[in-house]
């Protein structure tokens, strides 16, 4: 008799436990939408899928076609909240995000569309990669898995860089699909060249007393850091004949090519333009730079360290074209100032993107008055967003401002470029921003 009732336990046991690790899977496969999907294994979720959600190209014309947009979802528990990672690009990581860790929460992560495996058969269709457009798969995919999976769950929106940028935006169009949001280190550029870029890349470093400490660590150093970061591109151009044999040989080696931008002796007259740029966004230190008497390999490998040879690569163009079509019509983006180095370029204006467009696609002019809609309704509507910047970032020049808005909060770490996360902030601080998230999804 007890074996028996043993028995029947074990058999219930088994059978409740199969059934519970089947109940994501079949509310899955039971939207219309969704395609592919394929299971994985991935800590520290119960439950991990891949799949795809079939979206309209136009979400206002759906006889305009679809396409099949990559979708992740990592599962922990039911009730617990659901964080949606919406990347800005392709999806770069499986694994699980710093929000789902925080908040202990499912991870819902969403591809872009028209980037990486997101992409309709066929030429991209530009007109259609807008943020309102994005938006709108958001909006689709995060409605479907709430009503299915997710209805009693709090949900949390956030993104890096672009992807931050992208939470923005589908927050302004559909504020009610989120409790909370954290876009971390997004800019909000108003213009196609936004000129507040600049003036932070001309001021940078510049003041001891303001950033010295940030820069060299003690605030003792000789000269000023923005002087020793323009010091080291002059000391490229300089030595430019030297370095293009090395810069030829390496780039030969991993396979570079640069017809886009005008050859590999342009390439690298664009990669030392792009240094100071680069050096700022990573918080690399200004004791590190090579100075005049150093060894020439020591001044190319630092610049190539800082300033990838990879950015102009065709290939990688190519495969950014989302983007830069992004930058040009509605995001935004820098320019490099000519001006230092006139001397050397034969270029006597600013150098802008333009070579990263796509070729043959129709240039249409940049959204200004989408992006001060988006920049009004930060400093007036909107509620429960949390910013995450790093001071030393050229990105941050272009910071959300929430003026008066105190329904929104916005944090900076100083000493810290574009990797800034919440776990980089002193323990008071990183415990005040938890409580606050925590204290919005109640």
């Amino acid at each position: 008799m007890m074996k028996a009732l043993i028995s029947i336990i074990v058999l219930l046991t088994f059978s409740f436990g199969v059934q519970a690790e089947k109940y994501i899977l079949e509310k899955l496969q039971q939207v219309a939408e969704i395609s592919g999907i394929r299971e994985m294994n991935v800590s520290p979720f119960s439950e991990y899928y891949e799949f795809w959600y079939e979206q309209p190209l136009d979400h206002e014309n759906p006889s305009a076609g679809t396409f099949k947009q990559r979708v992740l979802l990592g599962h922990k528990k039911e009730k617990a909240p659901v964080i949606v990672e919406l990347e800005g690009y392709g999806i770069w990581t499986e694994e699980e995000g710093e929000l789902a860790n925080l908040l202990k929460g499912n991870q819902l992560t969403v591809e872009h569309r028209f980037f990486e495996k997101s992409v309709p058969a066929g030429e991209i269709p530009w007109q259609y990669l807008t943020i309102k457009q994005a938006a709108a798969d958001h909006h689709a995919i995060i409605q479907t898995l709430k009503a299915k999976l997710y209805p009693r769950s709090k949900w949390v929106t956030t993104g890096i860089s672009k992807g931050g940028q992208t939470t923005i935006f589908h927050r302004y169009f559909y504020p009610e699909d989120a409790d909370v949001s954290v876009p971390y280190v997004a800019p909000l550029n108003l213009k196609e060249v936004d000129p507040r870029i600049e003036r932070f890349l001309n001021k940078a470093g510049a003041n001891k007393k303001e950033w010295g400490n940030l820069f060299f660590g003690n605030g003792d150093a000789q000269k000023d850091c923005f002087y020793s970061v323009r010091d080291f591109q002059l000391l490229c151009f300089k030595r430019f004949n030297d370095l293009l044999p090395l810069f030829e040989g390496y780039v030969a080696e991993q396979g570079y090519t640069y017809t886009k931008v005008g050859g590999v002796k342009r390439a690298l007259e664009l990669s030392i333009l792009e240094f100071q740029f680069a050096f700022w966004q990573w918080g690399h230190e200004c004791g590190n730079i090579p100075e005049e008497e150093d060894e020439l390999d020591m001044v190319f490998e630092y610049l190539v360290k800082v300033s990838s040879p990879s950015f102009f690569n065709d290939a990688d163009i190519e495969k950014m074209y989302p983007f830069f079509y992004a930058a040009a019509t509605e995001i935004g983006m820098y320019e490099y100032n000519v001006h230092p180095f006139r001397k050397y370029l034969e270029e006597k204006e600013n150098i802008t993107f333009d070579f990263a467009f796509p070729e043959g696609v129709e240039r249409i002019p940049f959204n200004e008055e989408q992006m001060e809609a988006v920049n009004d309704w930060l400093q007036t509507d909107a509620e429960k967003m949390l910013f995450i910047y790093g001071g030393k970032d050229p990105w941050s020049a272009t910071a959300v401002d929430l003026k008066k808005n105190n329904k929104c909060s916005k944090y900076i770490r100083g000493d810290m470029g574009h990797q800034c996360r919440i776990s980089h902030f002193e323990e008071i601080t990183k415990m005040d921003i938890i409580e606050t998230l925590k204290d919005w999804m109640k």
